[in-house]
């Protein structure tokens, strides 16, 4: 069935900003941050017709997002939330899933909040087929997934750990990253949901996938005034060290840009996981095995955490304390030893 065009006489209010990314290839430009923030948020509040979202988002994927419209998205989402104060130490956005490794950037999460670090993690699900989402994999560590701003708030003070997906802060931003599917494209909303930091955390983490993005995040963080952070081609697209690579971080530190490459642990390539078994995840957490490939993963990103924190000075003293705090690590679970799991957390 075809909606009645009731704009047959009138141009619709959102009509100009498809227009101005969508005009031919002289006559299109990127959007001025004051016009990016102006449509996004006509889009946050359900202002425009799918048809005119489906068109901008796709114009804009094929363009590529510009760091003034990334920072003028975000902008936008931030005003629209109204997001509480709450002290946060670490933003750590997690959206992409994985596919060929364990989310080893789990463990070394929770190794930062039991020393004492509030960590808020953020992220989506189910999006993308075939991958593993932090959501499948949090109750097997024994954390719950919040629901509300008051569950974050719990759960910092208690754990100094919360994740809150995007559905639940932010459901406009929630229900277009599942457009994934429809469109057979990621959209904007991959991108700018990592830079969101709603909490005003003193550092934040953002991983992408296509190295191209490691710049314009850099530079969007900046122009937020965000006065830490690191940006880096994650594993699988989340915030975790690849230890088989060399891994190019561009951050901010105390609100100046900076580059930092750190080498490659490992000669030769470790091979991917050939199915999840999250019973072996957890042994490992526990002490109970051990993983060449994963703990490196582990301490390798603690320790870039470490640096975006400004617990450490340089790699070297960042990787020592690194590997310190995963050796003392506590690893209580709520889970107990034996239980069988499947790979998306549920207990067999």
């Amino acid at each position: 069935m075809v909606m009645k065009n009731i704009y047959r006489d009138a141009e619709h209010p959102f009509a100009q900003y498809v227009r101005i990314l969508g005009k031919g290839k002289s006559g299109s430009r990127s959007l001025t941050f004051d016009e990016a923030k102006t449509a996004f948020g006509m889009i946050l509040r359900g202002e425009v017709l799918d048809a005119q979202l489906g068109a901008f988002l796709m114009l804009l994927r094929v363009k590529e997002e510009s760091p003034d419209e990334l920072a003028a998205f975000v902008s936008a989402t931030r005003e629209w939330l109204k997001a509480p104060a709450l002290a946060v130490d670490l933003d750590w956005s997690s959206y992409a899933g994985k596919r060929k490794h364990y989310p080893w950037f789990l463990l070394a999460a929770l190794v930062l909040a039991e020393n004492g670090l509030r960590i808020f993690m953020h992220g989506a699900s189910g999006h993308t087929v075939n991958r593993l989402y932090t959501e499948d994999v949090l109750s097997v560590l024994g954390k719950p997934i919040c629901e509300t701003w008051q569950q974050v708030e719990t759960e910092l003070n208690t754990c100094h750990f919360a994740y809150l997906p995007l559905e639940a802060y932010c459901p406009p931003l929630g229900n277009i990253i599942h457009l994934r599917n429809v469109m057979g494209l990621r959209s904007p909303v991959h991108t700018l949901s990592r830079l969101i930091n709603p909490l005003n955390a003193r550092c934040s983490l953002q991983a992408i996938f296509h190295p191209a993005y490691r710049e314009s995040h850099q530079l969007a963080a900046q122009q937020l005034g965000y006065p830490n952070t690191m940006v880096i081609k994650g594993e699988g697209g989340e915030f975790e060290r690849n230890p088989d690579g060399r891994c190019l971080v561009k951050g901010i530190r105390n609100g100046e840009l900076y580059d930092l490459e750190w080498p490659m642990m490992f000669e030769e390539r470790h091979i991917a996981e050939e199915s999840f078994e999250l019973n072996d995840f957890l042994a490992v957490w526990r002490g109970e095995k051990s993983h060449q490939y994963g703990e490196a993963a582990v301490i390798g990103t603690l320790a870039l955490a470490l640096i975006g924190l400004q617990k450490a000075n340089t790699p070297e003293e960042a990787f020592a304390t690194a590997t310190i705090w995963w050796k003392k690590r506590k690893a209580t679970q709520k889970v107990k030893s034996g239980e069988q799991l499947d790979m998306f957390g549920g207990v067999l």
